[in-house]
Order: structure tokens, then C-alpha cells, then sequence
């Protein structure tokens, strides 16, 4: 019965978009008043394809709709054969696993939507709603690529306004948003916080916003060996976890509901 299931916005009429990249950080945004998760797995890259296992256990413990992300690996957007080979059977195995949505995006080598491979992906994403990621602050020319997402098909574009945050980005959200004109959603995320949340949402005009809304959380080991990192040196701590919390998640939402 998930499947008939609306993305709740709060009075205001706000949509709030939590990602979470684990079972906790997705009940904490549900609880905090979230209308919808984005689920991947190693949100320090960005965040890329989640298992079939979270999934699966997310699903179990949520009622809110969650969108998968179908992203083979960190790095940049320019996909091999292959990788697209792994997109497809990604696409096809959450889909069956009870993904409501998916989130995805490819470029081409100089930096413009990759619309042949997008096409590909969305005709095995059918009929779920796809959001283009953030592969769009790394395109060439902004104004054409949303033409060419519209075109295509896509639900929304999440968006830092091509810049390092949606703070700094708004110029160009607010240009974006008027572009639209309601044919395709336009989603601010990155650094957007309890300071400048209400900021982003006054002048931009957008009804969805894109947070990850999380604090640090000390590990429960207490034995530990500080000589041994389990990745590249530039890791998050071993022990050290980030997740989302639900303080800050509500207070973004309190943050939106008085906005209007």
C-alpha cells in the first residue's frame, strides 16, 4: 500500500527531502517531520547506489516515500559501458525491491546532459518519478540542460544553483525556478541549514528543499586501534558517525512552515 503513498508537505505546503544513507538516519527524518527520503549509500562521495538489504529494512521501518539513487560510484558523471550496464540492473532490482522514486543523472565529456543515456535509464525507471541530481551543478550551460531535462521527462532537478552551496547558488535557483514555470520541480540542496533556510526559501520561490540535516554521533566501541584506517586518508573518522537528527529536522520544518 506504500505505492499510493503521497509525499507529505507540512501546512505550509513545503516539501522537505531528507538523504539518509542508513535505517536510523531514515527514521530520524521521518519522525523530524520529513516528507520524503533520498537513500544512497556513502553520502561523503555525494552519495552513490544504496544495498538492496537498506533498502529493503528502510522500506520496512518508513511510511514516507523514498527515492533511491542510482549512482555507480563517486567521482564525476561520465558513465562507461559498463557502469551503464550496472545502472540498468540497479534501476531494475530497487524497483522491484519497493523504490518509489529514483534519483539519477549522466553528462557527456563536455558537460552537457547526456540525454541518449538518460533516456535509456528513465525508459528502465518507467513508471516511477526520476529526479535529476546534483550532475547538474557540474553542467556547461544550466539554462539549456533544464530545457533538455523537461524534455526528457524528469520529475525535478536538485540543484546548489551550480554553485558550492544553494546558499551562493540562489541567483541562479530564482532564474531557474521562473524558467520552469512549473513544468519540472526545482529542488535547492547543499549546506542548506536552520541559518539560511528560510532565506533560500523566500527569495527562490521553490516548494521542495534537499538537506541531509545531520549531527556527529561518537562511535559505541570502546576498544579501539587508532593506528588502522579502513579507507583513502581522506576519510570520515573510524569512529565517528554522521546521522540525521531529528531536532534539526524538525526545526527546518518549523523553519518552513512559518516562511509563508
Amino acid at each position: 500500500y506504500f505505492k499510493n503513498l503521497k509525499c507529505q508537505k507540512n501546512s505550509s505546503g513545503f516539501l522537505m527531502e531528507v538523504c539518509v544513507d542508513s535505517v536510523e538516519s531514515a527514521i530520524n527524518a521521518e519522525r523530524g517531520g520529513a516528507g520524503r527520503l533520498e537513500l544512497c549509500s556513502s553520502l561523503l562521495e555525494g552519495g552513490i547506489t544504496p544495498s538492496i538489504g537498506l533498502l529493503q529494512v528502510v522500506k520496512q521501518y518508513v511510511r514516507i516515500p523514498v527515492y533511491t539513487m542510482i549512482r555507480p560510484r563517486g567521482g564525476d558523471f561520465l558513465y562507461s559501458d559498463r557502469e551503464v550496464e550496472v545502472m540498468k540492473k540497479d534501476i531494475e532490482l530497487v524497483r522491484s525491491h519497493g523504490a518509489d522514486g529514483l534519483v539519477l543523472g549522466a553528462l557527456t565529456e563536455d558537460g552537457r546532459v547526456d540525454a541518449e543515456l538518460c533516456m535509456e535509464l528513465l525508459a528502465v525507471s518507467r513508471p516511477l518519478p526520476v529526479t535529476f541530481h546534483r550532475a547538474f551543478d557540474m553542467v556547461h550551460d544550466p539554462m539549456v540542460t533544464l530545457e533538455t531535462l523537461v524534455s526528457l521527462g524528469f520529475e525535478r532537478v536538485l540543484t546548489s544553483g551550480c554553485d558550492c552551496s544553494a546558499l551562493e547558488g540562489l541567483p541562479l535557483i530564482k532564474r531557474l525556478v521562473e524558467q520552469a514555470k512549473g513544468r519540472i520541480t526545482i529542488m535547492p540542496g547543499g549546506g542548506i541549514t536552520e541559518r539560511n533556510l528560510q532565506r533560500i526559501l523566500e527569495s527562490s520561490g521553490v516548494l521542495e528543499f534537499h538537506c541531509s540535516a545531520r549531527s556527529s554521533k561518537d562511535s559505541a566501541m570502546k576498544f579501539r586501534n587508532s593506528c588502522v584506517n579502513m579507507g583513502a586518508s581522506l576519510t570520515a573518522p573510524e569512529y565517528g558517525l554522521k546521522v540525521a537528527d531529528v531536532s534539526k529536522v524538525r526545526s527546518l520544518n518549523a523553519i518552513a512552515k512559518n516562511t509563508l
